[in-house]
């Protein structure tokens, strides 16, 4: 009966440890996501025409720099594309990428880079979209962006 005993506080020792672990550690990821910048709601983009509309809600804006916008493709690392300045708390952004039918590309993934003003920097999760541009208007953009 002892030995029985002793497994069954162990068992409840055991398990309510794993509780307060994993509410250590969701204080912790707070702590950080507030540190980090920006609460998002959401972040997604999908095809629009020729171009590529992304758009983004903060419920929070916490010493924040700016939203940097980047863009890669299956072959490519991510680059830049865009800065956009925040508007502060519970603001909704959109960003058009009207570079997007001037590549070969079919498929986009984007993210956020959020920049603190004290140099932090954290990224949203990616969005994929697949683009879709008549082959007429891929080549005459590509045309028309060898003359400037």
């Amino acid at each position: 009966m002892v030995k029985s005993l002793d497994k069954v506080i162990t068992k409840e020792y055991i398990l309510g440890m794993k509780k307060v672990t994993l509410n250590l550690l969701l204080i912790m990821f707070l702590v950080v996501a507030v540190y980090a910048g920006a609460f998002l709601d959401y972040f997604h983009g999908h095809s629009e025409g020729e171009n590529v509309r992304l758009e983004w809600k903060t419920s929070e804006e916490v010493n924040m720099q700016n939203f940097i916008i980047e863009r890669k493709t299956p072959q490519s690392p991510y680059i830049e594309i865009a800065t956009i300045e925040p508007l502060g708390n519970n603001s909704f952004y959109s960003y058009l990428d009207e570079s997007a039918y001037k590549t070969n590309d079919l498929v986009f993934k984007y993210r956020l880079k959020i920049l603190d003003n004290d140099g932090t920097v954290s990224y949203s999760s990616e969005v994929t979209v697949s683009h879709n541009v008549s082959g007429v208007k891929r080549t005459w953009g590509s045309i028309k962006a060898m003359f400037r």
